[in-house]
């Protein structure tokens, strides 16, 4: 089952596996990203980075296991790269992560084209579109590095994106 949904540019880093994994029930992580799933040394650089179990799949492979995902036992933390992605996983792709409706936005670095939330989280227009998107579909968008350091929810930034 999916106990814990986070966006996070870095996928897997100490802030996921010493602060959220203590946080939230976490036995493994599921991390998708079609670029990371398809490049063999950055996933098994991802996949020896923890001594929890990783999973690094395709958006299309995530979705051909989302069954199985709901149906375990175990709890596991689903992670995408960028807003866009999570968006094509719970509104696109219609994916139920088993009655979580909150969402943790992490790092996000920045980029050229980017508005600046807080400290290390920027977000692209398209990114911003994406998040929008996912707060119709009925999730809440949170912005938090680690737990106590929450900078709001995206009602307070969805303004500046002209939303």
């Amino acid at each position: 089952m999916i106990s814990f949904i986070r966006i996070d540019d870095r996928m897997v880093h100490g802030q996921v596996i010493t602060r959220w994994a203590k946080e939230k029930p976490c036995d493994g992580l599921i991390i998708v990203n079609d670029r990371v799933a398809k490049t063999p040394v950055l996933k098994n650089s991802f996949i020896n980075s923890t001594d929890k179990k990783v999973f690094i799949w395709t958006i299309d492979e995530f979705i051909e296991r989302q069954d199985r995902i709901t149906e375990s036992n175990r709890n596991y933390f689903l992670i995408t790269k960028d807003p866009i992605d999570m968006k094509k996983l719970l509104v696109d792709k219609k994916f139920v992560p088993n009655d979580i409706k909150h969402i943790i936005v992490g790092p996000a670095n920045d980029r050229p084209g980017t508005t600046k939330l807080g400290g290390n989280q920027s977000i692209t227009q398209d990114e911003a579109q994406a998040i929008e998107d996912m707060v119709n579909a009925g999730y809440e968008v949170e912005f938090a590095l680690v737990p106590e350091t929450s900078i709001g929810t995206w009602s307070k930034f969805r303004s500046q994106f002209g939303f």
